[in-house]
């Protein structure tokens, strides 16, 4: 990590982050899980929120694929993905949703 000149996760954690939370509704990949937990890891993304279904941290697929972001990655786990837009909705997020056949915005 050194010659790549990567921080460390501790500088990693506390670096400044985008005001983006991320939230997975019903994934059911442990691979994309871990892709998301990089993909956040990599655009330095405020948090993640895995719902329903979605697979949490620790599982073994998971960390293969997030490669050490579950360690740098704010995450939150909820049962219910409504408690998940509530608690964005209440930090002062807009909410934005994409599905299968058309995008949609939570008014």
């Amino acid at each position: 990590m050194e010659e790549l000149g990567r921080k460390s996760n501790e500088e990693i954690k506390v670096a400044t982050k985008q005001p983006i939370l991320v939230i997975l509704d019903d994934v059911r990949s442990m691979h994309n899980v871990g892709s998301a937990f990089r993909t956040c890891d990599a655009f330095a993304i405020e948090a993640l929120y895995l719902c329903g279904y979605t697979p949490a941290p620790p599982h073994r697929d998971i960390h293969k694929t997030a490669l050490g972001a579950t360690d740098t990655v704010t995450w939150k786990n909820f049962v219910a993905t409504t408690d998940a837009v509530s608690e964005a909705r209440q930090q002062g997020y807009k909410i934005y949703a994409a599905r299968k056949n058309s995008p949609r915005i939570w008014q």
